[in-house]
């Protein structure tokens, strides 16, 4: 039973219908040409820092999350510091960010797995990753990519936004759409569809008021409401 959930989970998404790849394709093509290194905003300097700072930036801005590790990270920039550093004190350098309390039951939950079961280092694996505390789905899907170079692609409220406005990837949760992204998506882009999307959604298809006169990719967007100006 064990067996046949694993393969069914390894079985590669449907090939996208002709019309929605070719439109895709030429979605990425466009961002790719706006943002040819796309990066995390996310400011770290080790797996380990990378999967403290996503844990943190769930329901967080980046900017937020930046300015608490810029203190933490030369503190507790490690799992074994993190742990020494304690829940408590690690609750109050974190408290300007949502859901604090819950987040650092976890870090410090997590440091603790990370040098019991893997000698301090950070997976390289989904299962390993979502099997630590804090550590869902959309987290696990970040480090891959970011750390360890995997094409994944992480869902957030910008990337979901992007991909049910355009039309390139629509769906009524974060899975549905992570999937219709990975149907469309050239294997060319996928490294970097993640960051294309998110970037494309926090400065330019923004919730309140969508920059479409700026958008590059205005002409593969299905969206009936673009704004003019």
């Amino acid at each position: 039973m064990r067996g046949r959930r694993a393969a069914a989970r390894a079985v590669p998404p449907r090939p996208a219908p002709a019309p929605a790849a070719r439109t895709a394709a030429r979605l990425f093509r466009a961002l790719a040409r706006a943002t040819p290194t796309p990066r995390t905003e996310l400011n770290h300097a080790s797996h380990f820092q990378l999967l403290v700072a996503v844990v943190l930036s769930a329901q967080a801005t980046d900017k937020s999350v930046n300015r608490v590790t810029e203190r933490l990270f030369p503190r507790a920039g490690t799992p074994q510091a993190l742990l020494e550093l304690g829940e408590a004190r690690l609750l109050a350098a974190i408290r300007t960010i949502g859901l604090a309390p819950g987040k650092a039951r976890n870090l410090i939950a997590t440091s603790r797995l990370l040098l019991e079961r893997h000698g301090g280092q950070v997976p390289a694996t989904r299962a390993e990753l979502e099997a630590l505390p804090g550590v869902g789905r959309k987290t696990a899907n970040v480090v891959l990519n970011v750390a360890f170079g995997e094409p994944t692609i992480a869902v957030d409220t910008h990337v979901f936004r992007v991909a049910n406005r355009t039309g390139i990837a629509p769906g009524r949760t974060p899975e549905e759409v992570e999937r219709g992204l990975l149907r469309v998506t050239p294997p060319a882009h996928r490294l970097n569809a993640h960051h294309y999307l998110i970037l494309h959604g926090r400065y330019v298809c923004k919730a309140r008021k969508p920059d479409c006169p700026a958008c590059v990719i205005r002409a593969q967007c299905a969206w009936p409401e673009k704004t003019a100006g």
